[in-house]
């Protein structure tokens, strides 16, 4: 037993011995394994260093060699550049020296030349301003003629050439604008559906037609004309309130004084909202946009406005046309000009209600509705009554000449006659308690309403006296004019 545990032991020791020697082998030789690969790679890593400490030293000396040749280089422009230095240090040594003798001699020539004038002055006893006086004087006298001749040629061309070229520009712009002219009259005709009807109009007594002639200040003529009337005012804008409200009469077909001035108010109501569709499409139609609308309902107004028998939104958009291609031929503001020659007669849509000039008037009108400083200035100078401030004052002027002359376009005795009626309407209504006045009958009759609170039936009389005498003093007319004093108490009330 003993034995045996004595074997086992000794194997057991044996074994590990045995062991022991076999790893340092295997250890011993990895070692010499691992020696050989560090000494491998140290071999490639000093071949490796040995090369690229040659490719260094290629590189450098190649380096080198060209640092060698641009500072030969470099060298080489110095040396130009010195001796360049030098030859301006020696041009400019040269050019003070020439300076200094052109002084010099220049100094010399001075007190030379004024010797000589001096020995002329004495010679000649003139002073050298004399001289040239009459030197001047000789030329001129001696050239005069040939200046004048030349100068007349010149300004005959130049203006020659400025009426042709003016004349081609206006020329075109007419035609470019074509439009036929009708000079307004101050009577219109209503047809009638039946000839009944003129009884319903007249009414009895004659009440309707006179309702309907102080109610739209016109006069109403109903004679043999089968189914017409004649309505006769020198307003247009009277003349087409009395027809719309004729119109309205037929249909509603109650003829009384009470829905006469019913319809009448309401024709007038309608006419301002026609005056607005008329102003929007004659600025639509020259292009003018950005008005107000106060001055676009003006606009219309002027549909019903005449100038010497001339229609003065028909002249004004004409002159728009006119004035944009006159502008645009030149080079101005072709807004503007159009601007300026559409609302140049805006103050003749109430100058008949408001004291002063239409041009006035329609420059507070413009200013008071925001229409820029250059359209007023535009506008202002047409009859000469404010100086031309821009170019398009100019051209708006022009317009207004070339509208106005055209063949047919105004008749100056229509202008005349409604200036007289409207004066004749004027001195009516500056009487107080006088309520409204129609001139009628050609002017040989003056309507005169009167509030019958204010006058009584002899306040009536004397006030027919006042405007007669009045008008003897302050208008001139034709024949004899009839003063017609109406005082009408009217009582109305409504059963309800």
């Amino acid at each position: 037993m003993l034995t045996t545990v004595l074997s086992a032991a000794g194997a057991l020791v044996f074994g590990a011995v045995l062991g022991y020697f076999v790893r340092q082998l295997l250890v011993s030789k990895k070692v010499a394994s691992a020696e050989q690969q560090v000494s491998g790679i140290i071999k490639e890593a000093k071949e490796k260093a040995e090369s690229l400490v040659e490719e260094a030293r290629k590189e450098q000396r190649e380096q080198k060699a060209q640092l060698d040749k641009l500072e030969e280089r470099i060298i080489k422009k110095e040396e130009i550049t010195e001796q360049r230095s030098q030859s301006l240090v020696e041009r400019e040594g040269r050019l003070e020296q020439s300076e200094s003798d052109f002084k010099s001699v220049k100094a010399k020539v001075d007190e030379l030349q004024k010797q000589v004038l001096v020995e002329l002055e004495k010679v000649a006893n003139l002073t050298s301003d004399e001289a040239r006086k009459n030197l001047l004087q000789k030329v001129e006298a001696d050239y005069r003629d040939d200046l004048v001749v030349v100068i007349q040629r010149l300004e005959k061309e130049k203006r020659e050439e400025i009426e042709k070229k003016s004349l081609d520009i206006i020329t075109t712009a007419i035609q470019r604008y074509a439009r036929a002219h009708v000079s307004e009259l101050t009577t219109s005709v209503f047809h009638l559906p039946s000839d009944d009807l003129k009884g319903k109009i007249i009414g009895r007594e004659g009440r309707n037609i006179r309702t309907l002639e102080r109610a739209a200040g016109v006069e109403i003529v109903v004679d043999e004309t089968p189914e017409n009337v004649v309505i006769s005012s020198f307003d247009p804008l009277r003349r087409e309130i009395a027809k719309l409200a004729l119109d309205k009469l037929i249909k509603d077909g109650r003829f009384q004084p009470a829905k006469i001035e019913e319809k009448v108010e309401e024709a007038r109501q309608d006419m301002n909202k026609r005056m607005n569709e008329i102003g929007e499409e004659a600025a639509l139609e020259v292009g003018v946009v950005g008005l107000p609308q106060e001055i676009i309902q003006l606009v219309g107004r002027l549909h019903f406005r005449t100038s010497y028998g001339q229609n003065v939104l028909t002249h004004s958009i004409e002159m728009a046309y006119i004035s944009g291609m006159i502008a645009a031929e030149l080079g101005a503001n072709v807004e503007v000009a159009k601007k300026g020659a559409l609302l140049h007669d805006i103050g003749k849509a109430i100058s008949h209600e408001v004291e002063g000039t239409h041009v006035n008037l329609g420059m507070k009108l413009l200013k008071k509705y925001g229409i820029s400083d250059a359209v007023i200035d535009a506008m202002r100078s047409h009859h000469e009554e404010y100086p031309y401030a821009t170019p398009e004052s100019y051209i708006v002027s022009a317009a207004d000449v070339i509208s106005a002359g055209r063949p047919g376009a105004r008749r100056d005795t229509v202008e005349h006659y409604i200036k007289r009626l409207q004066d004749l309407e004027k001195i009516a209504t500056s009487f107080e308690g006088v309520k409204n006045a129609y001139a009628l009958s050609a002017g040989r009759e003056i309507r005169v309403f009167i509030t019958p609170e204010k006058i009584d039936d002899f306040g009536a009389l004397q006030l027919a006296k006042n405007i007669a005498s009045k008008i003897q003093s302050d208008l001139k007319y034709p024949g004899e004019i009839k003063v017609n004093v109406i005082r009408e108490m009217r009582a109305v009330e409504y059963a309800k």
